[in-house]
């Protein structure tokens, strides 16, 4: 199958630059078989019942985007990913080498340990405290086609975001309200948490000819023990679940078993495309328009 038949035409000037000001106001298509069906996302509550099951991804964005210098004051870019026992895996953008010395705001220092192209690991200087300087210094990573500042690091998380650990937002959570949630919620739509922390692959283009032949960055995933039993119980009782977003349904994948959801932490990079036999069975899933040739769609 090749990654070229998953190509259009993407008019730029239909990319929202900025968030509506109430989340549940954006747009929202329904497609129910054949049927094509054009609402707002708070007309969701009019697709769910009582006793169905909304999963959500906790996860939270930081403020993983370092920009820095070297030693010859050439910049560099770093995207963090995920913290090792000798340093931190990133994505580094520059001309820079192992030993390599970079400099960032707040008497930032670091080492670079290790280089495989734009992959490498980097030891800082800030001991424990380098979480505090990265949420002082650190940037929001956001996607490529967002050419806009971010005014408002908030309105990049979702209202549900608890646990640190993404390096993009699960972005099809956006659109979810308090007023929104509360209505499900009164309806008895059970809502169930999961995490899985969103890495660099996101923001990464495929470069093979053949879906068959590319490798997706792994990411850790969580899902506990009484969110799996609310999941459970659903499809026991023959009731709905809505995975919101790509992230949920991978994690929910990577976790089932003969039909039902087991507690598991663990990293996954199951890669999902025409032809896969899901292990899980949906009533549906919410999820934002992707790239061209991207994973995500």
């Amino acid at each position: 199958m090749l990654v070229d038949d998953f190509d259009y035409h993407l008019p730029e000037n239909l990319i929202a630059q900025k968030p509506l000001e109430e989340r549940d106001t954006s747009r929202l298509m329904v497609l129910d078989g054949r049927d094509i069906i054009h609402k707002h996302f708070r007309d969701l509550e009019n697709y769910m019942n009582k006793g169905d099951v909304l999963v959500v991804n906790n996860s939270r964005v930081i403020p993983a985007r370092l920009r820095g210098r070297k030693s010859t004051g050439g910049k560099i870019e770093v995207l963090l990913i995920r913290e090792l026992a000798t340093g931190w895996e990133c994505l580094l953008r520059g001309r820079a080498g192992a030993g390599s010395e970079l400099f960032f705001d707040g008497n930032l220092k670091a080492r670079v340990l290790e280089r495989h192209n734009e992959m490498a690991v980097l030891s800082f200087n800030a001991g424990s405290g380098l979480r505090s300087i990265i949420e002082s210094i650190g940037e929001v990573p956001t996607p490529p086609y967002i050419k806009t500042k971010l005014e408002d690091s908030e309105r990049y998380q979702t209202i549900y975001s608890k646990y640190e650990g993404s390096v993009a937002a699960p972005t099809a959570g956006f659109h979810f309200s308090e007023k929104l949630l509360k209505k499900l919620k009164n309806k008895g739509v059970e809502i169930a948490e999961i995490t899985l922390h969103v890495g660099p692959g996101t923001f990464m283009p495929v470069k093979v000819k053949q879906i068959e032949k590319h490798k997706m960055h792994s990411e850790f995933f969580t899902i506990e023990a009484g969110e799996a039993e609310k999941i459970n119980l659903a499809l026991e009782e023959g009731k709905g679940v809505v995975a919101v977003g790509t992230t949920s349904v991978r994690a929910l994948e990577s976790a089932t078993g003969e039909g039902r959801v087991i507690p598991k932490s663990s990293y996954t990079d199951i890669f999902i495309y025409p032809g896969y036999k899901f292990k899980l069975e949906y009533m549906g899933m919410i999820t934002n328009f992707h790239l061209p040739k991207s994973t995500l769609l």
